[in-house]
């Protein structure tokens, strides 16, 4: 008796991801998941420089100022609670030092500019479409840092509205690199706050657009977009709470493995995989915690540890453990 159902995969044959590869990931909460597990396995891979970001406004928004190098300065940025903030960035970037904020700021257009140039590979993770205007400039804004929701108009991206910016973003990116391959994929977490069936209309105006992006592509014979169904995974085959975080509302750690195993399985390479094993025994090695550290016996052992270590960052210099 078959008591689960299976979403289709199937592996890529272009441009798979090895550990000559350059990756960047940005986009909702879901994508950092991805990233820790890409950074764990030691590949050569950057997240969110500007933090998490929900909506498709705000990745575009950073993109363009990132390949522009359009620095931040004193009036893009406002003081609250005691912190200095950027309604274009995530929280975790806010300082309460004005100086130190706008330097991380242009320091991440810098990098990012950089990475978008050299990345082999674009993950980008949409979580809502839901997005919020600042009425005092109808600004669209990546995250309100808790300012009362009294200041800001809140309104739901049209599936056009998404069309439109995804390939604004795809035209910025070809602008300056051509053979990177762009993989989007919908964040499985549940924005709730917005409302249950809100958050439903959300996820599929979101996944039309990207259909219709990916579609209008393959007309032209341009095959670098592709879509990962790591929504549709988390829908379908995991559609128990088990496989939730306590919250009911994030994944649960399994639910990440087993999304990243099926990532795995289409994205990456075997050649990489082999070397994945050899970085994760190296992993679990360090995080062994010995009976008797003065022992002979751990002393070989972390000997080895080191041989190992060696020859990988011999093989692949990115890699640091």
């Amino acid at each position: 008796m078959k008591l689960q159902t299976s979403i289709p995969l199937f592996k890529q044959t272009n441009n798979l991801i090895n550990y000559e590869s350059n990756i960047l990931l940005l986009g909702s909460c879901f994508v950092e998941n991805i990233g820790e597990k890409l950074a764990y396995f030691k590949f050569n891979n950057k997240v969110n420089p500007f933090g998490i970001l929900f909506h498709p406004k705000a990745i575009e928004k950073l993109i363009e100022k990132s390949l522009s190098l359009a620095y931040y300065s004193e009036n893009e940025v406002f003081f609250h609670n005691e912190q200095w903030h950027c309604f274009d960035v995530h929280s975790k970037l806010s300082n309460p030092s004005k100086d130190n904020l706008l330097e991380h700021l242009n320091d991440s257009i810098n990098s990012s500019c950089h990475q978008l140039k050299k990345a082999t590979h674009i993950v980008i993770t949409l979580g809502t479409a839901w997005v919020y205007s600042f009425l005092e400039n109808n600004n669209t804004v990546a995250n309100c840092h808790k300012i009362e929701q009294k200041y800001f108009d809140k309104k739901l991206l049209s599936v056009n509205a998404i069309v439109a910016s995804l390939q604004n973003i795809i035209k910025l990116i070809t602008t300056v690199n051509k053979k990177a391959s762009v993989i989007f994929t919908v964040s499985p977490i549940r924005h709730v706050k917005d409302g249950f069936i809100e958050n439903t209309q959300s996820k599929a105006h979101l996944i039309s657009a990207i259909h219709e992006v990916i579609k209008a592509q393959l007309l032209t014979e341009n095959n670098q977009l592709y879509y990962f169904p790591s929504y549709e995974i988390m829908m379908d085959e995991l559609r128990d709470y088990r496989f939730y975080a306590e919250d009911m509302i994030h994944p649960s750690q399994t639910a990440i493995n087993y999304i990243w195993e099926a990532f795995k399985y289409v994205w990456i390479s075997e050649k990489a995989v082999k070397t994945m094993e050899n970085v994760d025994a190296i992993q679990k090695g360090l995080q062994h915690k010995p009976f008797n550290p003065n022992s002979e016996a751990h002393k070989k052992f972390l000997q080895k540890l080191e041989s190992k270590k060696q020859a990988l960052s011999k093989s692949f210099p990115h890699m640091s453990f």
